[in-house]
């Protein structure tokens, strides 16, 4: 089983997309508000490790849109260059598998990619692809010259996987460019699986394939939206953990798990979306092995269940009801952490609190309440 943890993501975005028609290069044309880079990375935010290869003119650009967030790699004359560069980049010690995806497929789904790494358990390199089924013409100044078979034929996809070190050898022993890494991995001797390909992970190439990407994002999307809500108690202690941040107070949380009141709003409010009920459901409570457990188990178990059934965390609002300890300070460092936990972007998690004007238990200061609202996004 490959290890996702070890697993690099390299998104290739380097190139000048001329076929794409005037104006910014496609990669940072707009896609319903959003370019098309930014949802193309977005769609591996449960990785840890994405760098994304830039046009050396475009790092700027990137900075501002992607700092902190990926490492960002200067590409090279050819695609072949950029990916050696972003390949170079890497810590050999700490990645055992790369995949490499074309920064102009923004649709990749997290089934196809899931796809593509359980393949690379059994084989050195795997892609994506789909058999072509229409029939195979040569054409010269505007006629058919002839008919060409299409058995065995496949429209290849990406993101293609690889075992690190074995293209990393491929990439140094090829001369010039190349159609794909696979081309790479088939000269070095390695055996490619085929995985199944998407036809709704389209390639970006033409100005009407704009087209087509705003209906796509337009129609048949599946919104879903939950609420969580949940109390703790007060006992004795000196700190409090709250949207995993560590917060020096006069007493703790009383609780089965961390009692960290924020994180369980939001993790049920991800499974009541989800229709996944609540914590109790997937982590009983009669259980003796999550006595104690940080509540990170839970908000990321909740987060993997909602990207494994295709959807992506829109937005999260998490209230925090209290009088004390001062919530304000920590807010910032809050949001990151859930950001970090869910595997999305900072200023999609809003971390907030407000008093109930010493009326009832939070008041009278003898626990923390806390409400979570998220909007998940199916495209």
């Amino acid at each position: 089983m490959t290890d996702k943890s070890k697993t690099a993501i390299i998104i290739v975005a380097a190139g000048r997309g001329t076929r794409a028609g005037t104006g910014d290069p496609k990669q940072w044309r707009p896609i319903g508000g959003r370019s098309v880079l930014a949802r193309t990375v977005a769609a591996f935010s449960g990785f840890a490790r994405i760098v994304v290869v830039l046009h050396p003119d475009d790092m700027p650009r990137g900075v501002a849109e992607f700092a902190g967030r990926v490492t960002l790699v200067a590409g090279g004359a050819t695609r072949a260059q950029s990916v050696r560069n972003a390949l170079d980049s890497l810590d050999p010690a700490a990645v055992e598998t790369v995949l490499i995806h074309d920064g102009a497929r923004p649709f990749v789904s997290a089934a196809l990619i899931g796809r593509v790494l359980a393949a690379l358990g059994d084989h050195p390199a795997a892609a994506p692809a789909l058999p072509v089924t229409d029939a195979l013409w040569s054409g010269s100044a505007g006629h058919v010259t002839g008919i060409r078979a299409r058995d065995g034929l496949h429209r290849a996809q990406t993101p293609q996987g690889f075992r690190f070190a074995e293209i990393l050898a491929a990439h140094r022993a090829f001369p010039g460019d190349a159609a794909d890494d696979v081309e790479m991995a088939l000269a070095a001797g390695l055996d490619v699986a085929i995985v199944e390909g998407e036809e709704e992970n389209i390639k970006i190439t033409w100005p009407g394939d704009f087209d087509r990407a705003e209906r796509k994002v337009g129609l048949g999307m599946d919104v879903r939206t939950g609420n969580g809500f949940d109390v703790h108690a007060f006992t004795a202690g000196d700190h409090v953990m709250l949207c995993g941040v560590r917060v020096p107070h006069s007493k703790a949380l009383l609780g089965h798990s961390d009692a960290d009141v924020g994180m369980h709003a939001l993790t049920d409010a991800i499974y009541g979306a989800l229709a996944e009920g609540d914590i109790g459901r997937h982590f009983p409570p009669s259980d003796p092995q999550w006595k104690g457990a940080a509540s990170e188990i839970f908000l990321a178990h909740a987060a993997d269940l909602a990207r494994s059934r295709g959807y992506r965390l829109s937005n999260a609002d998490v209230t925090l009801i209290c009088e004390r300890p001062k919530i304000g300070p920590h807010a910032p460092d809050m949001a990151g952490e859930l950001a970090r936990i869910i595997g999305v972007e900072p200023d999609r998690i809003s971390v907030k609190a407000t008093t109930s004007e010493r009326l009832g238990f939070t008041g009278r200061e003898e626990g923390i309440a806390a409400l979570a609202c998220v909007t998940l996004v199916k495209p």
